[in-house]
């Protein structure tokens, strides 16, 4: 079972929803970078349970320690092992589920590949799996925003049919953070939360699309074959629980639109090299990055795990009707903002250090 992703910034996370703990181990993080828990801790504050009544009410407070890789506050070079511990794991709520199969869970397709699995919250397909994402992430934020001055900054974009309006230049984390919905626009957050709490009374879930901008990245991040940039935050952020699709730049929108509508001419700037007076690529292209901002947007699927009661199979093939038990969130979107974010700083991270690696002689 794999659990590691990069090249030169690797990560490995370990643990399940409803074990002992759950973190990660980062190689490749450079020495020297000053780094404190807290800048760690931050992220993991908005992606723990329990933060508002739009969530699931597990009541974990996802300290992390740091066990190794840091020395007087400086990273050493070496692996930086992060651990979360488990306070409020309850994995007898799913022992009468044990042998049933929910509906669009990984509960079936584990067992089919392994013929084993942790039927207690779902093991390492659970969403817990993330928080070694999420710390590490800190990890590669504090790397980009140092070293090269990058900074990674997502939202609610809709939730079901309601679609926010979100300028991507000027909108900043505190209005983010100043919503419970993470949807900087008060007015379109406001239905959010009304559908969302909705939704939960019936005993349904919901979801919609996470955005996420990148600025400052530079030019030359990514590979024009099989490393394409866009290909590689592809493979990242799908990799995270509930997402579906992703778009980068005009997406598919841009499938309506032509050739001469769509390209985005270059154009002289103010720094010496050239801009593009659109970005309708997204600040990718060729699969490297062009110097723009990087747009992206992320679809997940409404939470599987639902109070009303669905028709499945148990272990012996027979039908069985399932009503869930446990503690889960009516939509995953608030939570999945600093997941999304996490995955987009590792994947520009390790191709930062990618390029530095590559571009060692003169020009």
């Amino acid at each position: 079972m794999a659990s590691q992703f990069g090249t030169l910034f690797r990560i490995a996370t370990f643990g399940e929803s409803h074990g002992g703990a759950v973190g990660v181990v980062v190689d490749g993080c450079p020495p020297r970078l000053p780094l404190h828990r807290d800048e760690i801790q931050f992220d993991l504050d908005r992606r723990r349970p329990g933060q508002s009544r739009l969530t699931t009410p597990r009541q974990e407070a996802d300290q992390v320690e740091i066990l190794s890789g840091l020395f007087e506050g400086r990273t050493l070079g070496s692996s930086i092992a992060l651990l979360v511990r488990n306070k409020d794991a309850r994995p007898s709520s799913y022992e009468d589920m044990k042998d049933v199969f929910r509906p669009s869970h990984a509960d079936f397709t584990t067992e089919a590949k392994y013929g084993i699995r942790n039927w207690q919250g779902g093991g390492r397909a659970s969403a817990r799996e993330t928080i070694g994402r999420v710390a590490a992430g800190a990890i590669a934020r504090k790397i980009l925003k140092q070293a090269a001055g990058v900074e990674v900054l997502g939202w609610v974009a809709s939730v079901h049919e309601i679609d926010a309006e979100v300028d991507r230049d000027a909108v900043t984390l505190e209005q983010v953070e100043g919503q419970p919905t993470r949807c900087s626009d008060a007015r379109a957050a406001r239905r959010m939360e009304d559908a969302i709490e909705a939704a939960r009374e019936r005993g349904d879930s919901l979801g919609g699309t996470v955005e996420c901008v990148a600025r400052g990245v530079p030019a030359g991040l990514g590979e024009p074959v099989f490393d394409k940039l866009e290909a590689d935050l592809a493979r990242a952020l799908m990799s995270l629980p509930a997402a579906k699709g992703i778009e980068v730049g005009s997406g598919f929108a841009g499938t309506r639109m032509t050739g001469l509508t769509h390209n985005d001419p270059f154009v002289p700037g103010d720094d010496g090299r050239p801009h593009t007076a659109t970005n309708h690529s997204g600040g990718i292209q060729g699969g490297i990055s062009n110097g723009e901002r990087i747009d992206l947007r992320v679809a997940f699927k409404p939470t599987a795990t639902i109070r009303s009661a669905q028709d499945t199979v148990n272990r012996a093939g027979e039908a069985v009707v399932l009503e869930a038990r446990g503690r889960h969130d009516p939509c995953v979107l608030p939570r999945a903002v600093p997941m999304v974010e996490a995955m987009v700083c590792l994947t520009l991270c390790d191709h930062w250090l990618r390029q530095r690696a590559v571009d060692v002689l003169p020009r």
